[in-house]
């Protein structure tokens, strides 16, 4: 059942005169009569001039949009001066109340445009099917600009000037719930290393389980890769590396480990590198991102580990092949655990608290329940020195300056970090990133 209703004139409005209103009239009664017992939301888009106010715009729809009683509340109009703004704030609404199936109606020319816009800025969580706006061919007021015939791929040209539009337009927005955050270990040494571990505050999105830093993008949730990836440059902006140069891990929740330079693996969780300038990150919205950093060999590494990636040995992996590859000595590698939920919050099946036990009785609280709470940074520390890593070269929650501490529990700030554990499917994902310094 259609959610929403999206009728686009956009292309229709050099003048907002009685053809244009007709034609939302007809446009809107078949709306209602067709949704008699749902009726859907209806959004308006269309196109607000340079100079011109939305209030005017929409006096001008007016007499188009009265005696739809059923819809009156249900009915809004989008005036913007670009399709990426008035479209992302439609978005913004359909979001606000969690609608996932629309219907778009507009007119055939703009249906090939439309799609690679709602593309960029939509994820699969969403559904959308297209309806003709009838636009009588010889009427002069509804002048359609685009001229590229249905089911036809746009030119190159297009697509990217389409893609630039956004850009500029997400540029353009504030950011959310204040300034970006980074967090940084006193550990590493910042004369050779840039990494840091990112909070959720400084970002675009707008959706409140993923605002506003949200760094990772996926088919299950609402916030589309173009949205993470100005998020993405806004923090490369602040912590000063470059986003073109940036390789996150391909989380698959085991131990396979990514050698920069070499063969990537499909997926893996850990990855490093002594190639300087390029920035490897691991997400984290409960997992911990764990960074290493050799000073002397210049090498380093990092890591996403999971309460699975934590009993396969992900840390001892990634530290093995900045052994192996770089011929990093143990005793001088730095590992640094970041922002992860924490022994006070985190629950596992009995059978899985098992595992953690064997490792060290100390990684489980009330282990004879049915879900024992559970530490996975006790245990990945514990599976760190029994692998030759010195108990000083770590840094996690084990540290007695507080002021110092960066292992914070996401599930417990909620003001300060994502936490998969704490909101549910729709979650968003800060990071732990690191490279080395030109």
């Amino acid at each position: 059942m259609v959610e929403a209703v999206l009728i686009d004139l956009f292309s229709l409005t050099a003048n907002l005169q009685s053809n244009l209103q007709g034609l939302l009239h007809n446009t809107l009664e078949a709306i209602e009569k067709c949704s008699s017992s749902h009726a859907p939301f209806v959004y308006v888009m269309c196109c607000q001039r340079q100079g011109s106010e939305r209030k005017g715009e929409q006096e001008s729809l007016l007499p188009a949009l009265r005696g739809f009683q059923s819809l009156k509340r249900r009915l809004e109009v989008v005036c913007a001066q670009t399709t990426a703004a008035a479209l992302y704030t439609v978005k913004q609404r359909l979001d606000e109340k969690d609608l996932s199936i629309i219907k778009v109606i507009l007119p055939t020319l703009r249906k090939d445009l439309m799609k690679v816009y709602i593309n960029h800025l939509f994820t699969a969580v969403y559904q959308f099917e297209f309806e003709d706006l009838q636009v009588a061919p010889d009427s002069e007021s509804l002048q359609i600009s685009e001229h590229q015939h249905e089911g036809q791929m746009l030119p190159s040209q297009d697509m990217a000037l389409i893609q630039h539009e956004i850009q500029m337009y997400l540029e353009s927005l504030p950011s959310l719930k204040g300034e970006l955050t980074i967090l940084r270990s006193s550990l590493i040494p910042d004369d050779i290393f840039l990494h840091g571990f990112t909070t959720r505050t400084g970002g675009i999105s707008y959706i409140p389980t993923l605002s506003s830093c949200n760094l990772f993008s996926s088919s299950k949730r609402r916030d589309p890769q173009i949205v993470v990836k100005e998020n993405l440059r806004r923090l490369a902006n602040a912590a000063g590396f470059n986003p073109e140069a940036f390789h996150r891990v391909k989380v698959d929740h085991a131990n396979a480990v990514c050698i920069m330079g070499k063969t990537e693996p499909d997926d893996y969780d850990g990855i490093v590198t002594d190639q300087k300038g390029v920035t490897l990150a691991a997400p984290g919205a409960d997992c911990i991102p764990v960074l290493f950093a050799d000073p002397v060999r210049r090498a380093c590494g990092a890591a996403h580990s999971g309460w699975k990636g934590t009993l396969l040995g992900v840390s001892m992996a990634t530290v093995n092949a900045m052994v192996s590859e770089y011929g990093c000595n143990m005793k001088d590698i730095l590992v640094v655990l970041g922002p992860s939920v924490g022994p006070c919050c985190y629950r596992l099946p009995h059978e899985s608290a098992k595992e953690f036990h064997r490792i060290d009785p100390k990684c489980v609280r009330l282990f004879d329940s049915a879900n024992p709470y559970i530490d996975i940074r006790r245990a990945t520390r514990i599976l760190l020195e029994r692998g030759g890593i010195l108990p000083e070269n770590i840094q996690d929650d084990s540290i007695t300056d507080q002021n110092q501490n960066i292992t914070f529990c996401t599930a417990c700030h909620p003001d300060k970090f994502y936490s998969h554990f704490r909101d549910g499917t729709n979650f968003g994902t800060q990071i732990g990133f690191i490279s080395i310094k030109d």
